[in-house]
């Protein structure tokens, strides 16, 4: 598995941010049962940079928490059986690496800081959080609906859980 990581910003995070989100990223793939060696890009910004993100992408002129950028469409969430098409492996796959680029994460650690002081947890839980939420995002989730909203609460709060990642 490929994880890329880029900070855009000189913000200095109090734990092992590579090894946990690494582990977070790894253990969403797992729990949705990927098949496959797969890509994501994770990227640090602050407020005004993912503002002008959400500007660009989402016409929504705000800063948010976080941003996914989802590569791959999805039948059903975590549905990867139309990913073995010569097609969608032209589509979907690095030809240099074979894995299947599942996406970009973009998180504001400046809004990170914000929430999880008003939601009285670590930085670390936040940012684990918010990891867990976009890589279920990467592999077809959405929470537009509530039944949707409550599986995706479910699958993040096992994928934390799982890591020993608690809103202490």
């Amino acid at each position: 598995m490929t994880i890329l990581m880029e900070k855009e910003v000189d913000d200095e995070l109090d734990f092992d941010y590579e090894k946990v989100l690494k582990n977070v990223i790894k253990e969403a793939v797992r729990q949705e049962k990927c098949p496959y060696e797969c890509e994501v890009n994770l990227t640090f910004t602050d407020n005004n940079g993912i503002r002008e993100l959400n500007r660009d992408f989402r016409d929504l002129d705000i800063p948010t928490d976080v941003l996914s950028f989802p590569m791959v469409d999805y039948e059903a969430p975590a549905d990867f059986s139309h990913l073995d098409s010569d097609e969608a492996v032209a589509m979907y796959f690095n030809p240099e690496s074979g894995e299947l680029l599942l996406g970009d994460i973009v998180i504001s650690i400046e809004r990170a800081r914000e929430q999880a002081k008003e939601y009285g947890h670590s930085l670390k839980r936040e940012i684990s959080f918010l990891t867990a939420h976009s890589m279920l995002h990467l592999m077809g989730y959405d929470h537009m609906a509530d039944d949707e909203r409550i599986i995706m609460e479910q699958k993040q709060e096992k994928i934390l859980n799982t890591l020993g990642i608690t809103r202490d």
